[in-house]
């Protein structure tokens, strides 16, 4: 079908109805390196200005730590540009061996294998392991790219509703004849900041025969004591039989993520998994990027450490502000507006003030559950914290949320 004028004017009312609703989503062009402090371009055509970073996934503040920068040039240097390849043909340099063994021995895990993203890891892993004979359970809030490979996948779906273990035993029970059973979650949910209950599920997937499946891109390398993520956190290392994260969150920030877990699994993802089999090897760069991020993670907890207490000193300034938070005790910290129009002027005000933080809303959040989604760094230090902290009760104040309930902010705005 030809793309004809009226087809065209379809999406255009489309795109203006988002417009309209105030869900539009802009981006923004930042003119510098990623950390706490960025140069941003917005709105477009606009001189970059400079502002507070609040909602980077940059955890740990190395996405662009010295260390790392270097060992990327040293591996651009000694092993070159990209692979051109998939991995079983020619794309296993040694350092794709290497960092496998290096995220098994940091997860305590049996064995890892890399993957483009950890979208492309949730994609295949699924497909990879269970057929029409099994089911997955899951928790209704996992992240999307979760949700994705549960599709793409033969094997019965069902739900449990959030972090709800009664639920979950119910349906672990009610599927009990099943070949395989796999209980899936995030270890930490990135829109709400909260963490699984780890040791609660590991022991209902011992007590009914099950597999333990957590997607941990939002824990690995600062949760837990020394920031193994959340399986450390709750007692269960050894206990999880797969677990999918990222790099390119606290691990440097780039790109790639990797399936780690039961030596069996790990080879079924390496024989069938489609997009290991049909997608390009991670950079060489990448990888030598996220070696060094574990050289430096086991020298020292520090900037973990860091993180824990730029975390609740961010938390309790916006609650002794009077601002409607999602309870949680991770870096993730959702400040609630309720209403996705609200959202996107309060991000735009906040930018005025020299804070960059974008508002979040319905599809990536469910209806009436619009907010600003904080996100702390161990770059951040306590003056870049105070000055965002400045900047957020002066906007509440503009808009007559400060110390206002839910019901009472939906009763202004609507939902």
């Amino acid at each position: 079908m030809a793309f004809s004028d009226a087809v065209r004017e379809g999406f255009q009312k489309e795109l203006e109805g988002l417009r309209s609703a105030g869900i539009f989503k802009t981006e923004r062009f930042i003119h510098s390196a990623q950390a706490a402090d960025i140069s941003v371009e917005f709105p477009a055509g606009s001189a970059p200005k400079k502002v507070v970073n609040m909602c980077a996934n940059n955890y740990l503040g190395l996405s662009s730590h010295p260390e790392v920068v270097q060992a990327a040039h040293a591996g651009l240097d000694s092993r070159g540009y990209g692979m051109s390849s998939v991995r079983f043909i020619c794309g296993t340099q040694d350092i794709h061996k290497e960092l496998e063994r290096r995220m098994t021995e940091f997860l305590g895990a049996e064995d890892t294998i890399l993957f483009p993203s950890c979208m492309d890891a949730n994609a295949g892993v699924f497909e990879a392991i269970l057929n029409e004979s099994d089911v997955m359970i899951s928790d209704r809030l996992v992240h999307a790219s979760i949700i994705d490979g549960i599709r793409l996948c033969k094997a019965e779906r069902d739900i449990f509703k959030h972090a709800d273990m009664e639920h979950l035993e119910r349906k672990l029970e009610l599927h009990k004849d099943k070949r395989l059973k796999v209980v899936i979650t995030d270890g930490v949910f990135s829109m709400d900041g909260d963490t699984a209950p780890l040791d609660e599920m590991a022991r209902l997937c011992e007590k009914h025969g099950a597999m333990l499946f957590v997607d941990d891109s939002h824990s690995t390398g600062f949760i837990g004591k020394t920031g193994r993520g959340t399986h450390e956190k709750y007692g269960v290392v050894g206990k999880v039989d797969i677990i999918t994260t990222t790099f390119g969150k606290a691990l440097g920030g780039a790109s790639g993520g990797c399936v780690s877990g039961r030596r069996e699994l790990v080879e079924m993802c390496r024989q069938r998994a489609r997009p290991y089999l049909f997608s390009n090897t991670i950079a060489p760069v990448v990888v030598a990027g996220v070696l060094r991020v574990l050289d430096l993670l086991s020298k020292s907890t520090e900037r973990r450490d860091k993180l824990e207490k730029n975390a609740a000193y961010w938390r309790k300034g916006l609650t002794e502000a009077g601002f409607v938070l999602k309870e949680g005790d991770t870096p993730i910290v959702p400040v609630m507006l309720f209403n996705a129009k609200l959202s996107q002027d309060f991000s735009r005000d906040l930018f005025d003030e020299g804070i960059y933080a974008v508002g979040f809303f319905f599809p990536v959040v469910p209806k009436g559950a619009a907010r600003i989604r904080t996100q702390i760094s161990a770059g951040h230090e306590t003056h870049h914290l105070d000055k965002a902290l400045a900047a957020f009760v002066k906007v509440g104040k503009i808009y007559g949320i400060l110390g206002k309930t839910k019901e009472e902010i939906v009763e202004r705005y609507g939902a």
